[in-house]
């Protein structure tokens, strides 16, 4: 009769890869939960049962829920650095923030949950608070205000708050966007229209 070759133990380097693609896995996963019901309505089970691996994996990996959270998040961050380095100017920003909608509109509607369903920073330890790039964007406005390429009156948070949501409109205002124009929301072409009228109009207010 054949014998039956002994299974050897993986080698550390495939350990990693195995490591890093339930990683990943568990992720991708857990950008599509969260992005269809925020944090709060978000399911361990849900993301375990989407990424194919055991619930306890997660725990593993993340150390939880609020972990896992915090994991994308920093996903986010590190796609923003990729997306504007420094020296971007603000209406480029601002068409590739809306362009983001064809690669990644899970990342808007997470922002959008977040606001959503906050309540507070002592109540929503999972929620996105602003961060390094947030925080450049007003930064860059309040230089232009000082400099005065803006009117005196505008205030350069609440500009950069506008700015923001205006880039996200299709991501969360897709209805709005059938209804007004007429045309599918996610749609390559009307996306790449969308996010060049959001640059032209960061050019117009004087954000070049």
């Amino acid at each position: 009769m054949p014998t039956s070759k002994p299974r050897r133990s993986p080698k550390p380097q495939e350990r990693q890869r195995d490591s890093e693609r339930t990683r990943r896995l568990i992720l991708e996963a857990a950008a599509t939960e969260f992005g269809a019901h925020g944090y709060a309505g978000a399911r361990i089970s849900a993301i375990a049962t989407r990424a194919g691996v055991n619930q306890q994996l997660i725990s593993y990996y993340f150390d939880g829920k609020e972990g896992l959270y915090q994991a994308m998040s920093g996903l986010w961050r590190e796609r923003q650095d990729e997306l504007v380095p420094p020296g971007t100017p603000m209406p480029e920003q601002l068409r590739r923030y809306a362009l983001e909608a064809l690669h990644n509109p899970q990342g808007a509607r997470l922002l959008a949950w977040a606001g959503l369903q906050y309540t507070g920073p002592d109540e929503n330890p999972g929620a996105a608070t602003v961060n390094e790039g947030i925080l450049a964007g007003v930064e860059q406005l309040r230089a232009l205000h000082s400099d005065g390429r803006l009117p005196a009156e505008v205030d350069p948070g609440c500009l950069l708050i506008m700015l923001m949501a205006a880039s996200m409109a299709p991501v969360t205002l897709p209805q709005i966007v059938e209804g007004v124009c007429g045309v599918d929301p996610g749609s390559p072409e009307f996306l790449t229209h969308f996010a060049d009228q959001v640059a032209l109009l960061g050019r117009l207010i004087g954000l070049a």
